[in-house]
């Protein structure tokens, strides 16, 4: 199964950062693909315990063990679902100022991320989802695995 806590995934993920271009246009959605960018870092900091995100209130529901293994394991993304504040695009994501070489800072502050959550991949305290709860190393390298690779869907790459 993919998950950001293997090193293929991982690689994946870094090859389809090099092939997304600040002009891309969306396939759905509100995102430019500099505001993708900045929000896949932003969840995976999330992911790491970088950033604390509150969430909105969920149905305790999306909590309960089957229904969560279906959503993080095997249904796909909904297209368009809300997200988190804490999540949305930083300042510097702004597509007006969307420099090259700012685009390039954006997509080293990915590898980054992805390189912390390498040096994290055999941790086991991992921080809680605002929508799903405790969560195990597992559970998060395959959600945001599946994440990403939406979201970079959501630009052909």
């Amino acid at each position: 199964m993919h998950s950001l806590l293997n090193a293929a995934s991982r690689d994946a993920i870094r090859e389809r950062a090099a092939r997304l271009q600040p002009d891309a246009p969306a396939r759905w959605g509100r995102f430019t693909a500099p505001q993708m960018l900045s929000h896949a870092i932003q969840s995976l900091r999330m992911m790491t315990g970088e950033l604390a995100v509150a969430g909105a209130p969920v149905p305790w529901v999306v909590r309960h063990a089957p229904l969560r293994h279906l959503l993080i394991y095997v249904l796909p993304f909904p297209k368009g679902l809300p997200t988190s504040p804490e999540l949305l695009a930083r300042p510097a994501a702004d597509p007006a100022s969307m420099s090259p070489a700012r685009w390039a800072d954006e997509q080293q502050e990915l590898a980054r991320a992805l390189e912390r959550i390498e040096a994290r991949a055999s941790a086991t305290d991992w921080p809680a989802h605002p929508a799903f709860g405790a969560m195990t190393g597992r559970d998060w390298g395959v959600l945001q695995d599946r994440h990403l690779a939406h979201h970079f869907a959501q630009f052909g790459v």
